[in-house]
């Protein structure tokens, strides 16, 4: 079944909360105060059953200029909107503001109720009527229908229930399948129950039992109890009034303009990327780095405008913008907002949230401002992959994305993978999540590290390439080592690179010697030949030959890379025929005697203790043999 709001606004007295008790038999004022001066202070709240059996939610909000954070706190979540207007006053400036806000809103659909009509005479009432049509020109109120009323005797109360009946169908759907969002606008206690925080459910579903997080403090609770219009349910649908029963946090845990989502589902900012409109009958114009106050969801903060596309910004006129915050807020992209001055207070304008986790933004940047006009025309696609471009370096997982974007991770991933069908993006399982990089990023990360790993072959050609790890660090600091692997594993996949030991090449690249080099190769090669398991340590080696020390190293370390030079460790070193001679031994002989001591492998291979311990810590190392007393025996065919 359909869940639809539906809300008032309108100015100071002119009948709103005594309109709904008309309609319903129930007052939506709470307060003492309110009942004792006649008017709405805080929101109300309240429902009944349309005539098609439909039951409805009713917000009833304060029309006092001094409340108007509150008459915003409410107006989230309206699907259908009554603007009261009192026959003996009509149009006032209240009245006006609070169009302005449902205007910015985008809402949709709504009606105007001429309140107190009894109380003029017809020709006045017309008056009036044609008075608020002018007014409505340009609105979504344009051409809406206009209900005289009597609240009192009841007259044309019928009518009112009757339209909205008729409106309601037309309602579009809030997304149940998306995630759940509740932004608080009361919060209060009762003994014997705990903490109760009330508001729409913009999004999704809450269960009795589910998890949740308040938001953006970070506080963690569990729904104990759910209720929709003053009954017991197990489940609250997106678009219904909720009030939830949260076991494990306290009344003063929570307030007014906190939101309630699943647990680490949303990111908390103090910057987001907007698309605002001023109203056209301001006064003035705005300035860049203007203070105001900034009204999203049930929240109120500080902050100021840094006006991205534009010197100043005109009454009338839309811009690109990026707010800067003084307290931290949740928000999602699409969401609606609304600004005010900061003194003296009125609404100057509102738009859409189309980034709420950006980065910091220099005016007038053009590459900026076209991502801006993308997300401000994108679908959920183009969303996700705007936010997998601008956070490619990262390589964003599946979670981290619908963390940003506040979608569900279902439909995240659903659209991950149209992207990469598409091949505009790459992504990949690594463990138990899903990371992702745009391939824009790729390639551009691709073509550095080819052209680092040309660059090296170039200044070092008788080195075996460039460690894995400094190509990581360099290149892929900021994604988890293992995410890093997995990119060189692509690049590996796709015929771009080889990796030797833990050394990064070109594909096909082979060390290639000059004729110096050459020279000093066979001479090495045949030095180590002779040698058998008596080798030269490395400053024997230096002086055994007539070249310089520098071509030397660089020659020798090739032939390790290479593999023609076996380093056993820091000081011993074979050929690598005497390597596979000495290992063929080894096995020979413990095959025939179970295991090999030092001594005897010493004599086997007519060297050393010293050469045939680091041959055995060698093959320990290599997991070919293992201590057995005080010799070796094999562990596996090496």
């Amino acid at each position: 079944m359909k869940h639809i709001i539906i809300g008032t606004a309108g100015h100071i007295d002119h009948g709103k909360t005594t309109l709904i008790e008309a309609m319903t038999g129930r007052s939506t004022d709470r307060l003492d105060e309110e009942k004792e001066r006649g008017i709405s202070i805080e929101l109300g709240f309240t429902y009944f059953d349309l005539p098609s059996g439909r039951r409805a939610g009713i917000v009833d909000v304060p029309g006092h200029e001094r409340f108007v954070k509150n008459m915003l706190a409410g107006v989230m979540g309206m699907d259908i909107v009554m603007l009261v207007i009192a026959a003996d006053e009509g149009v006032m400036p209240q009245t006006k503001e609070h169009l302005a806000i449902l205007n910015m809103l985008g809402i949709e659909k709504g009606f105007i109720v001429l309140t107190k009509s009894d109380l003029v005479e017809e020709e006045w009432l017309e008056l009036v009527q044609e008075d608020i049509q002018e007014h409505m020109q340009g609105t979504f109120l344009e051409n809406s229908p206009i209900l005289p009323v009597s609240s009192t005797k009841g007259t044309g109360i019928a009518g009112v229930v009757e339209l909205i009946d008729r409106l309601a169908p037309e309602v579009d759907d809030r997304e149940t399948d998306d995630m759940p969002r509740l932004p608080v606008d009361r919060v209060f206690s009762i003994t014997g129950f705990g903490t109760i925080v009330t508001g729409t459910l913009l999004s999704g579903t809450f269960s009795q039992g589910d998890e949740v997080e308040i938001f953006p403090k970070g506080s963690l609770g569990r729904i104990r109890s759910l209720q929709v219009h003053d009954e017991s349910t197990e489940i609250a649908y997106a678009g219904q009034r909720v009030a939830i029963n949260i076991a494990g946090l306290k009344k003063d845990d929570i307030d007014r303009g906190d939101v309630v989502a699943p647990p680490h589902s949303m990111k908390k900012t103090l910057m987001l990327d907007v698309r605002l409109r001023l109203i056209e009958d301001l006064d003035r114009a705005i300035e860049n780095r203007t203070r105001l106050r900034v009204y999203i969801g049930s929240a109120e903060v500080l902050g100021r405008i840094v006006i991205l596309d534009k010197e100043v910004l005109n009454p009338g006129e839309e811009a690109f913008a990026q707010l800067r915050l003084e307290e931290e807020v949740v928000a999602k992209r699409g969401d609606k907002f609304i600004v005010r001055f900061y003194s003296p207070m009125f609404t100057i304008g509102g738009g859409d949230i189309l980034e709420p986790n950006p980065t910091k933004k220099r005016r007038f940047d053009s590459k900026a401002i076209e991502e801006l006009r993308i997300k401000a025309e994108g679908r959920p696609i183009d969303i996700i992959e705007r936010t997998v471009l601008d956070s490619s370096k990262d390589f964003p997982n599946i979670r981290e994305i619908s963390k940003s974007t506040a979608m569900l991770e279902e439909n995240v991933r659903k659209e991950i993978e149209n992207l990469a069908a598409q091949d505009k993006l790459i992504s990949f399982r690594l463990t138990k999540d899903i990371y992702v990089i745009h391939m824009n990023c790729f390639e551009e990360l691709r073509e550095s590290i080819l052209g680092e790993l040309d660059r090296f072959h170039d200044r070092y050609p008788l080195r075996m390439g460039m460690a894995k790890e400094e190509i990581r660090s360099k290149f892929l600091g900021r994604a988890n080592p293992g995410v890093g692997d997995r990119f060189l594993d692509i690049l590996i996949e796709q015929g771009a690179i080889e990796q030797q030991m833990e050394n990064i090449v070109l594909k096909g690249f082979q060390i290639e010697y000059n004729e110096l080099q050459d020279d000093i190769r066979d001479a090495i090669l045949r030095i180590y030949m002779d040698s058998a398991y008596m080798p030269p340590r490395m400053e024997e080696l230096l002086q055994m030959l007539e070249y310089g020390e520098q071509d030397i190293h660089e020659v020798f370390n090739a032939l390790i890379n290479s593999g023609d030079i076996i380093k056993l460790n820091e000081e011993l070193y074979l050929h690598i025929d005497h390597y596979h001679r000495a290992l063929e031994a080894l096995k020979e002989y413990i095959s025939e005697n179970k295991s090999i001591a030092i001594g005897e492998y010493r004599d086997l291979l007519d060297t050393n203790r010293k050469m045939a311990l680091g041959l055995l810590e060698h093959f320990d190392n290599l997991k070919i043999t293992v201590r057995d007393g005080n010799g070796r025996k094999l562990v596996r065919d090496g």
